[in-house]
């Protein structure tokens, strides 16, 4: 198996994973897509350990960590709804790119934010953890802790 491959099977594992949990899951029993997020709605999505952002606006993602900032890694992201969140895919300077937004309530660790969606990301056979919100469903909190 490829790394981008491993990876992909890490991630599809979390969203499956996510889609068994019980109580109050945005999943719909007749397998309605999610529709929690508009399609003009930005997506950012945040992770800490190692640091890292993602802002996803219509099919244009921008990559930045503590070295590639303020410009970024910009690159080409298809935008697909699954039964309980958006995923997100593309290739980002030549490695496979998927990310889930879903559902939840959402702490980075270091902040006393508090965010409405759980963000995962598969990166070159990497998977990484945080959270997401949009410019229509921000997080709360101090805005700079």
């Amino acid at each position: 198996m490829t790394s981008g491959m491993t990876g992909l099977a890490a991630l599809a594992a979390v969203v499956l994973t996510a889609a068994c949990t019980s109580g109050t899951d945005a999943i719909d029993p007749e397998g309605k897509t999610f529709d929690a997020v508009a399609p003009a709605e930005v997506v950012t999505l945040t992770g800490t350990e190692p640091f890292w952002n993602v802002r996803i606006a219509g099919s244009e993602a921008i990559w930045t960590t503590p070295e590639n900032q303020p410009e970024g890694t910009r690159f080409a992201v298809t935008r697909f709804a699954g039964n309980n969140g958006l995923g997100f895919s593309g290739t980002m300077a030549g490695t496979a790119f998927t990310a889930t937004l879903t559902p939840g309530e959402c702490n980075d660790g270091m902040s006393d934010r508090r965010f409405p969606f759980v963000a995962t990301i598969a990166l070159g056979g990497e998977t990484l953890q945080g959270c997401g919100y949009t410019d229509r469903q921000p997080y709360t909190g101090d805005p700079a802790p």
